[in-house]
């Protein structure tokens, strides 16, 4: 590298690490000075596109100024510091360049939809016209773009199994950058900036709930730490597949997915960790499936790639005419967990309360949106992403667009049975009783279904509809099915846990693939 380099200002968004991160990999390598830069841009802090509702909750907030200025310490140890700015990015990166008269390149991880791409366009003209030199790269995926076997991205499947199928068998994962010990300088005479606060912005920090199945704090370091706990010093991982529908606590589940949103964490790092694992103590099923995990959010991403702005449409992808309810009364009630559906207004309550809920939770939670009350999709999507600590734009639109069936769902019209599911699994109604007291009088399975109950029997759990807990605002017949049943009583004629049996020839593959590797 010559000596009149320059500085590369590194643009960070949803790039939170310093580990595997290939903008510092390539500043550190090509530039005398670096410029870690993030900037809390005002667009993400207005309403939200269709439904105006706030765009970012103060459980994503306050996640990710802990990510911020855990950042800025990490970076702090390697001789470097995390420059700190309020405005928007294309804004501040022209004001730098200007100020410093030294930039000779912005770097930058690309994103994939349509608001993070015009910010990208407008950095690009900023620097069009300061004659400065762009880099970008892709580093938010397991699965490299460029090392997809769909060529263009227009030929990516449609279903997520082909789309597995395909990487699993004709694609290689690329190995995780080695970063320097120590950073190039920050430019000289340039301040960090101080990390805004809750109250910036108009928010007040968040209580945290004693419920709450995710107690834990946003940046690398912590998300390098819940990683370290959940495969190698409690061996949760080995037990995942068996665990991951589960409710209640913090170990049911990895947990990553708010590290990952903010990109604390490398999905590739996930992977060498799992292939460690799998060498060192043990390769089953659960080790599997936290890649399948992975390769969805991938596929996920892809496909915001192939369909651009058409994911937020209303017609989806599949450009279905469906005649979507606004009922805001109906909606009030969702998202407030009043729906008299204990089983959906325990998993809308605890979104609420810690700005988390299990993925079986979302499952549920959507296709009752969708299916049972027929309103707007987006109306969910958009409160999911006020709300929830790891919303991620192509995940949570993907997700409901598969939940209201004019995604990537190969079936028709698939739709949850709520108390089916309740029983299944909140068996005992823990998990209702735990989001629901007002219904803790109820024992047993009888809580997911308070309106099938005598009056006596109301009266002697202290619950009174319509008055201490709410008549249900709709009720599916395929429920009457299942009121009364004891969980376990009749077992679903495919079982009653885990995935249609197809998904597990993945693993199938997987293991022998690498018994052929060894």
């Amino acid at each position: 590298m010559s000596g009149t380099a320059g500085t590369a200002i590194c643009l960070l968004r949803c790039d939170l690490r310093q580990h595997d991160s290939q903008v510092l990999h390539w500043a550190q390598h090509n530039a005398d000075f670096l410029i870690p830069l993030y900037c809390f841009d005002p667009r993400h802090y207005l309403g939200t596109h269709r439904y105006s509702l706030p765009k970012t909750g103060p459980h994503r907030l306050r996640f990710l100024l802990e990510s911020v200025k855990d950042l800025r310490e990490t970076l702090k140890k390697k001789g470097s510091t995390l420059v700190v700015r309020k405005g928007k990015p294309e804004d501040v990166v022209g004001d730098l360049i200007t100020q410093l008269g030294s930039v000779t390149a912005v770097v930058f991880h690309e994103e994939a939809t349509q608001e993070e791409l015009d910010v990208e366009k407008g950095l690009c003209q900023v620097c069009r016209q300061h004659g400065v030199k762009i880099q970008t790269f892709w580093g938010s995926t397991l699965y490299h773009r460029d090392d997809l076997p769909f060529r263009p991205i227009d030929r990516l499947p449609d279903v997520y199994t082909h789309f597995r199928k395909a990487l699993e068998s004709g694609a290689r994962v690329r190995p995780t950058l080695r970063m320097a010990e120590q950073l190039k300088p920050l430019a000289p005479g340039l301040e960090e900036g101080s990390i805004p606060t809750m109250e910036d912005f108009g928010q007040k920090d968040p209580v945290t709930d004693p419920r709450t199945a995710f107690p834990c704090s946003g940046g690398e370091t912590q998300a390098l730490m819940r990683l370290q706990y959940y495969f190698w010093d409690t061996n949760l991982v080995a037990s995942y597949k068996e665990t991951r529908n589960g409710l209640v606590g913090m170990d049911y589940s990895t947990k990553f997915a708010p590290w990952l949103a903010l990109g604390c964490i490398s999905p590739r790092y996930i992977y060498e960790q799992i292939q460690k694992y799998e060498r060192e103590r043990t390769a089953n099923q659960s080790t599997y499936w936290v890649l399948f995990e992975l390769l969805w959010r991938d596929y996920f991403r892809f496909v915001a790639l192939k369909y651009g702005r058409r994911i937020f449409s209303l017609r989806g992808l599949q450009s279905k005419e469906i005649p979507w309810k606004k009922d805001l009364q109906l909606f009030d009630c969702w998202k407030e967990g009043k729906t008299g559906v204990p089983f959906v207004d325990a998993n809308m309550r605890e979104l609420s309360a810690t700005g988390f809920m299990s993925n079986r939770g979302r499952q549920n939670v959507a296709s009752f949106l969708t299916k049972d009350l027929g309103l707007d999709w987006r109306m969910g999507a958009e409160w999911f992403e006020y709300l929830l600590v790891d919303y991620d734009v192509c995940s949570n639109y993907g997700n409901w667009l598969y939940s209201a069936g004019i995604g990537n769902d190969p079936r028709d019209n698939r739709k949850f049975n709520m108390i089916k599911q309740g029983l299944d699994y909140d068996g005992n109604g823990d998990y209702v009783r735990l989001w629901v007291p007002e219904l803790q009088g109820i024992k047993g399975a009888d809580i997911h279904t308070p309106w099938a109950l005598s009056s006596a029997a109301l009266s002697q759990a202290g619950v009174t509809l319509g008055e201490t807990y709410p008549w249900p605002v709709v009720t599916a017949p395929e429920w009457s099915r299942h009121i009364h049943q004891r969980p376990g009583g009749s077992p679903h004629p495919r079982g009653r846990r885990g995935p249609a049996q197809h998904k597990d020839r993945g693993i199938d593959f997987y293991f022998s693939r690498k018994k052929d590797a060894c």
